[in-house]
């Protein structure tokens, strides 16, 4: 990506695109038509790729992970474990 940084301009992108980015937080490459909205909400170009593909930086891609995670509500802990057992 060029100087956009997802994290800086979370709150303007619009919610398809934040949703399809919560969605796919192991994306690293944006594909064209996301590039494009983000350009449009920013302002900014998004797009460091002949093909109109934006690549993204670790930071951005920790964001994401982040969000993502935020928004997947009653997710259980992946170290705790249930056991379950019957009495006679």
């Amino acid at each position: 990506m060029t100087d956009l940084r997802i994290r800086d301009q979370w709150n303007r992108l619009p919610a398809p695109v934040t949703q399809w980015l919560m969605e796919n937080p192991g994306c690293m490459i944006l594909p064209r038509t996301l590039s494009a909205e983000i350009s449009a909400a920013t302002g900014q170009p998004a797009n460091d790729d002949p093909h109109g593909e934006t690549t993204l930086n670790q930071e951005d891609m920790d964001f994401i992970r982040m969000k993502s995670q935020e928004a997947e509500p009653g997710q259980p802990d992946p170290g705790y474990t249930f056991f379950d057992s019957v009495q006679p």
